[in-house]
């Protein structure tokens, strides 16, 4: 979701007032995905790296999620979402981590859309992460006098903070930017790009729409001949 500060730059406003109207396209593009009844929807909401930023943008950033998570909890009750936050959590306040579990634990009952915000999250973090826990399992399984399991694809999938996610179909990326950023490195291996120069503060339901239509036109090979 590429382009709030540039877009509050045009406007004569500081970051922070693109990225509070980042969160209305937030929301447009959820009530959007609900009413195509797509049932998967990740927000690459703040990675990693973006930890670098300057104090004072973070704090706001933080600020915003925390009233959004809450601000929104009886939308995603009337609108049967399952939300869920993932990244490490460990760089997160004390205060947002619980307004993030108390939303997780009264949505995880809902059958509909299943809403995943990626916050403080990175591809290779999740890479290494799978890949300690992997070690581990070795580890214990020696120690144990056990066959240690063998690693392949589906395996080494399990130990990702995805394991119960689908690997993404579509990856919009707007604000002109042309690359992955560190996003699900591991699950986008057959994933189908779309690049859009809208700013995200004015990428809405009918941007998304366009985004939906180009997917849809697209013959997906995953490597065979058709």
């Amino acid at each position: 979701m590429d382009g709030n500060g540039r877009w509050a730059q045009k406007q004569g406003h500081e970051r922070l007032f693109g990225h509070n109207a980042g969160a209305e396209s937030v929301r447009a593009c959820c009530e959007y995905a609900v009413e195509k009844k797509i049932e998967y929807l990740s927000l690459f909401a703040f990675s990693e790296e973006n930890w670098n930023r300057p104090e004072e943008e973070i704090a706001g950033l933080m600020k915003l999620m925390f009233q959004s998570v809450l601000g929104e909890r009886e939308s995603f009750m009337k609108n049967h979402i399952k939300f869920r936050v993932i990244g490490d959590r460990e760089k997160l306040s004390a205060e947002l981590v619980e307004s993030i579990v108390s939303v997780e634990e009264e949505t995880a009952g809902n059958d509909g859309m299943n809403l995943i915000v990626m916050l403080s999250y990175s591809g290779k973090w999740d890479i290494l992460r799978a890949a300690r826990h992997y070690s581990e399992e070795v580890l214990k399984a020696y120690m144990e006098g056990s066959t240690p399991p063998m690693l392949d694809n589906d395996l080494f999938s399990s130990y990702l903070s995805t394991c119960d996610i689908p690997d993404p179909d579509l990856m919009i990326r707007t604000g002109g930017e042309q690359r992955i950023s560190n996003y699900m490195l591991w699950q986008c291996a057959y994933t189908e790009f779309y690049y859009t120069d809208v700013l995200w503060p004015d990428f809405r339901k009918n941007e998304f729409d366009l985004a939906l239509k180009s997917f849809n036109n697209r013959e997906r090979r995953y490597g065979n001949i058709k």
